[in-house]
């Protein structure tokens, strides 16, 4: 297996497509962490993290969400990621039954876990948090002011046409090595670097929604955010965060991360910083 998995397995979702799940699991896992990718990427992006937790005897398991892992990125509607992730939770209630299970997303991943812990978990009681990085509250990438409201148009009239913009992987991670990696993620077809004009559209109305259902959020959240990030605009991201009850709010801010802080070169201390606040929950 590619990226160090324990195993592999297949999400069924409600409308039957398939989606591979890959999964990190010590012998006796105390937790599991529900992963999901941001755009563009894969499931196995997890790796590092879930590497780092097994050791500590915490599982991971990551979905490779739909529309992904092909060279353009496409999505009818961004509430299929939602309900894909509503159908993941209940696939890993059933595969863990007994442990705590906590929720990380990344970039896109944060946002449609706040989509999901806002519209399907309000109250669950076996999910004990949320790991939130570089939340993608905001679009920080640098294309001009005109595309943003012809994104919106061209979604619906052109949705398959690829969004131009400039290439973000030097702009990731100041981790020469992992930068490398992706770049070979390209290269082998798991990783992609063109979005759809539909994929973009729907994007910015999940961020919309987001900006307007913000104060529903009342999860325990661990959030960390990248002061250097030219992906996701971590000004938005702050702002919600720092509307939160403090009790339920622990804020890590790198000032000098890029957007992947999971992949940084100061990863270490982000994986320590979850791992106490996880034990806390634990």
């Amino acid at each position: 297996m590619r990226f160090s998995e324990t195993r592999l397995d297949v999400l069924k979702t409600g409308d039957g497509e398939t989606l591979d799940i890959h999964i990190w699991e010590p012998g006796a896992p105390k937790a599991v962490l529900a992963a999901i990718h941001g755009g563009l990427v894969h499931g196995g992006d997890y790796e590092i993290p879930a590497l780092y937790f097994k050791e500590k005897g915490i599982a991971t398991v990551a979905i490779d969400l739909r529309g992904h892992k092909q060279e353009k990125i496409y999505i009818k509607d961004f509430n299929l990621y939602v309900e894909d992730t509503n159908d993941f939770l209940r696939w890993t209630k059933t595969a863990y039954p007994d442990i705590p299970i906590f929720v990380m997303g990344h970039s896109m991943g944060g946002l449609i876990a706040t989509h999901f812990g806002i519209k399907y978990a309000a109250t669950d009681p076996r999910i004990k948090g949320y790991i939130l990085s570089s939340p993608y509250y905001e679009n920080a990438i640098k294309v001009p002011p005109i595309m943003i409201p012809l994104i919106k148009i061209f979604g619906k009239i052109i949705p398959n046409v690829v969004i131009p913009g400039p290439d973000l992987t030097d702009v990731l991670t100041r981790d020469d090595a992992l930068t490398n990696r992706h770049r070979k993620d390209a290269e082998d077809g798991i990783r992609s670097l063109k979005p759809t004009m539909r994929f973009g559209a729907e994007l910015l109305k999940a961020q919309k929604w987001v900006k307007e259902n913000f104060s529903s959020w009342n999860h325990p959240t661990f959030a960390v955010v990248a002061g250097a990030d030219q992906v996701a605009d971590f000004t938005e991201s702050e702002r919600q965060f720092k509307s939160m009850d403090p009790k339920l709010i622990t804020y890590l801010f790198h000032k000098d991360n890029y957007h992947e802080n999971f992949f940084e070169i100061n990863r270490q201390e982000t994986f320590d910083k979850i791992y106490e606040w996880i034990e806390d929950r634990v």
